[in-house]
């Protein structure tokens, strides 16, 4: 789970409070992610290879980069940022 706060960690601009931890964490994610942005910021949190990642969320280069870009863009917004922090 600590890989999971790292990674959530470096996408994040800037962050006031400490996240959430192990199943409140999970909780928090997913009321606000979709099911593959989750299963993408798992998968990054883990260090799963980019081509490894897109066969298993069927997905081209293209659509990769969109839900990568909605994934930060989220994780960025207030509203997300105090579902997941204590």
């Amino acid at each position: 789970m600590l890989t999971l706060n790292n990674e959530i960690e470096k996408h994040i601009k800037k962050l006031v409070n400490p996240l959430k931890e192990g199943e409140d964490l999970k909780e928090a994610l997913k009321l606000k992610l979709t099911k593959k942005e989750l299963k993408l910021l798992k998968a990054w949190s883990e260090g799963t290879d980019i081509s490894e990642l897109q066969k298993q969320l069927n997905l081209d280069e293209e659509r990769y980069g969109e839900l990568s870009a909605k994934l930060i863009k989220k994780l960025n917004q207030e509203k997300t940022k105090q579902a997941i922090c204590i």
